[in-house]
């Protein structure tokens, strides 16, 4: 019985300790914490976003142009040094299976003829239709798995009538890992 017992607190121990770790975004701000399903689908944004995060490029900055009904965004605010720094624009990873549905996160740009994204800038979408209309002219990389009420606090929040939070919304922006148990309890279960 002692085998039986030992044996099944092994099985235990290897199981939980072989359970899979996945990389998940993570924004905490003044108004909460939200959670991001970076897609494998857009290997280069994802693997920008996760640099940029470990670096902690997004820590001096904030949520700089929120719109109710439209997006969330944050990072390099909209200057032409923004988008103009070869490092910081990657080629567009267009995906058709991917689109601008409620809680997208998405890779700012400028006009340019041939999409860059500038990688330096994020959005999430806000609009509870979606945003079709940007699909195939801004990559979407990543999807909120927790926090859409702070998304839809931030986009309420007073602004100017550039957009711009008349209070600052900073970014701390970090790449964490979740076992798979851990999503599954909030309910995220695509990975």
């Amino acid at each position: 019985m002692k085998k039986i017992i030992y044996l099944y607190i092994v099985l235990i121990f290897v199981s939980c300790k072989s359970e899979k770790n996945y990389n998940v975004g993570q924004i905490k701000t003044s108004k909460g914490e939200i959670l991001i399903w970076l897609y494998d689908e857009t290997p280069k944004h994802k693997e920008s976003f996760t640099q940029l995060a470990n670096d902690g490029y997004w820590d001096n900055y904030t949520f700089n142009r929120v719109i109710p009904d439209f997006v969330a965004q944050g990072g390099c605010p909209d200057t032409p040094e923004g988008f103009n720094d070869p490092e910081y624009l990657l080629e567009p990873e267009f995906n058709e299976n991917l689109s601008h549905v409620y809680g997208a996160v998405g890779a700012g740009r400028d006009d340019n003829p041939k999409m860059l994204s500038a990688r330096c800038q994020f959005y999430i979408v806000q609009n509870k239709n979606g945003l079709s209309r940007l699909d195939n002219k801004y990559t979407i990389f990543g999807k909120v798995i927790k926090g859409m009420d702070v998304v839809n606090n931030i986009t309420n929040i007073e602004r100017d009538s550039t957009n711009k939070p008349l209070k600052n919304i900073q970014l701390d922006i970090n790449i964490i890992k979740m076992k798979a148990s851990e999503l599954k309890k909030i309910n995220f279960t695509n990975f």
